[in-house]
């Protein structure tokens, strides 16, 4: 269990015994409670903000200890303009990535997404609208967007979509139960270019990438703006990131290699 979980439930047990002694002995000094649950508070919107932490979803942030390579992402596509500069990039190099579409562009362009599979990449859900308050929609709202994204990802591509990419990275219980339930995994990243803002340059992109480049590590780019037509730092960023990867002796790892490797038994459990 990751820490954070850990730290989360300890923190809402603590919570409950609070409470009960509250209600026999009395209530404590109002400072007190209200370090308490400004410290709750705080903990939990740690665990909407930082997928990382893994606080309330199962999410694959990193490779194993023994997995080898350096796997590329995108998000916010697909774009008619900036998706096809990325994927030739990609061609050029010899390298894999997956993309995590938007629904409502992919419904748009689907020739697009047709094309990210037939160059050998993989493509997954980014949810159908991008909202950026999905981490505040109640279950209903997050059932009904990632059903319509997953939906329409799969009558484009006729397989079945099973990553996930939360919009903005921001998750909760109800968005990790509601994506468990349709099958969705949730991927996050180790390293992020952070190039989806519009003041980022080419050159923070590169520094940002090179400091997190090492076996394991997941990298978190855009093939394209969330909304708009701006051309992302990470676009134009990306030849310099592969020749990065190949200076470290590194290569590009395809996410789907990974986890089709944790889903194969080992020789001790094949023996059983």
């Amino acid at each position: 269990m990751p820490p954070a979980r850990i730290v989360f439930w300890a923190s809402t047990l603590a919570g409950i015994v609070f409470s009960i002694r509250s209600a026999i002995i009395g209530p404590p000094a109002l400072p007190i409670a209200i370090a308490c649950a400004l410290f709750y508070l705080a903990l939990l919107l740690c665990g909407v903000f930082f997928l990382k932490l893994r606080m309330f979803v199962d999410a694959i942030v990193h490779g194993d200890a023994d997995a080898r390579g350096v796997v590329l992402t995108f998000d916010d596509g697909p774009d008619p303009e900036h998706t096809p500069e990325v994927l030739s990039i990609l061609d050029k190099h010899g390298a894999k990535a997956t993309f995590f579409v938007i629904g409502r562009k992919a419904e748009k362009h689907p020739e697009l997404v047709r094309e990210i599979l037939a160059r050998g990449h993989a493509v997954g859900v980014h949810s159908w609208a991008h909202d950026r308050l999905f981490s505040l929609r109640g279950a209903s709202r997050v059932r009904a967007d990632l059903a319509r994204a997953k939906k329409s990802l799969e009558g484009i591509t006729g397989k079945p979509a099973t990553l996930f990419r939360p919009p903005i990275g921001h998750t909760n219980p109800t968005i990790a139960r509601e994506a468990d339930l349709i099958g969705l995994e949730t991927i996050g990243w180790s390293v992020a270019a952070r190039d989806g803002l519009a003041s980022t340059k080419p050159a923070d992109v590169i520094a940002r990438i090179s400091r997190g480049l090492e076996d394991g590590a997941i990298v978190l780019l855009h093939d394209a703006p969330e909304r708009g037509t701006r051309r992302p730092a990470g676009v134009v960023a990306l030849p310099a990131i592969l020749d990065r990867i190949a200076s470290k002796n590194l290569v590009v790892a395809h996410l789907p290699d990974w986890l089709r490797d944790e889903e194969e038994p080992s020789a001790a459990e094949e023996a059983r």
